[in-house]
């Protein structure tokens, strides 16, 4: 089962089972050694942890940090807010529905919902597949994946498609300008002819990736494909076009990087006889340094564990194709 080590150049898991971070460690031993950990439950009562949920508002949400300055902005900053302190929640101490702050947080959420199914309020009035996805892969990752307002939104998703098969920013397409519509009281369409954009691509099919049943929808099969297609290409558009955000990286995942896309593709039934993955994975492969931690640029980086947390993902990626 450890045939995955092989294919890199140093061991990757001695920083992991050195670390000091609880949660990494009960990862690493969970997922990559396959040896029976502490209870879950523990994890829950770390005080990171803790200390988000003490932060967490009466009607489930996160307040943003400077939210007196943007009470008269359309964005809901308060929704963005809670979309990344739920990530820390579910992607790094394992909370699920079973918790009265994913409970609370997931109704807020919905709250958001339109009727047409998309979470609305990230970019004021506009439509936007990235954020409803990403927020979406986590309530998915809790526990709410047969939940009928969970298939409602994927089905958004689906029917937001470009007509070659990807997703793009709807206003990008219209080529509105950020600042000119977000408080506009017409919601753009999406000019279906453009072309599809790699960087809300990637992030909508972490969504998809993250669903038992929806992970094998031969459209977002496709999608996968057209993602595999620009790995260390610009995109087509101004978000993020620069090559170099490939390497670019976080977690919990934020953006497409190519840590990201792997990690998606490798539940949508990619394997290395595919030529993309086989030269992403060479790539990661050949950025692993001495130390066994890999050469990529860490974004967020108020997270001193974020190297090793990079670490973990990559070495899960490597598990899923070559175990």
């Amino acid at each position: 089962m450890e045939g995955w080590k092989e294919q890199l150049k140093y061991d990757p898991l001695a920083p992991l089972i050195s670390s000091k971070n609880e949660a990494i460690l009960y990862f690493a031993k969970r997922d990559l050694l396959e040896e029976e950990a502490e209870p879950f439950e523990t994890l829950y009562s770390l005080p990171p942890a803790i200390k988000i949920i003490n932060q967490q508002q009466e009607d489930g949400y996160w307040r943003y940090s400077a939210w007196k300055t943007k009470l008269d902005e359309p964005e809901n900053y308060n929704l963005l807010e809670t979309y990344r302190q739920l990530g820390f929640l579910v992607e790094k101490y394992g909370f699920t529905k079973k918790q009265e702050a994913i409970k609370n947080a997931a109704e807020y959420i919905f709250s958001c919902q339109t009727d047409e199914g998309d979470i609305r309020g990230f970019y004021g009035t506009q439509y936007s597949p990235n954020y409803t996805a990403a927020i979406t892969e986590l309530l998915i990752k809790a526990g709410y994946g047969n939940d009928h307002r969970i298939k409602r939104i994927l089905e958004w998703l689906l029917s937001m498609r470009q007509e070659d098969g990807g997703w793009a920013i709807p206003m990008r397409t219209n080529n509105a300008k950020y600042l000119d519509v977000v408080s506009s009281p017409i919601t753009f369409e999406s000019n279906r002819k453009k072309s599809f954009s790699h960087m809300v691509t990637g992030i909508v099919l972490r969504a998809f990736a993250a669903h038992s049943k929806y992970r094998n929808n031969e459209a977002v099969k496709v999608a996968g494909e057209l993602l595999a297609s620009r790995f260390f290409k610009p995109d087509k558009y101004a978000d993020r076009r620069s090559v170099e955000y490939w390497t670019k990286v976080s977690f919990p995942f934020w953006w497409t990087d190519i840590v990201s896309s792997l990690d998606s593709l490798s539940f949508l039934g990619f394997t290395t006889s595919h030529p993309q993955i086989k030269l992403a994975l060479e790539i990661l492969r050949d950025k692993q340094s001495e130390s066994a931690m890999w050469d990529l640029k860490l974004l967020k980086t108020k997270d001193q564990n974020l190297s090793l947390w990079i670490n973990l993902a990559i070495c899960r990626i490597f598990k899923r194709f070559y175990a």
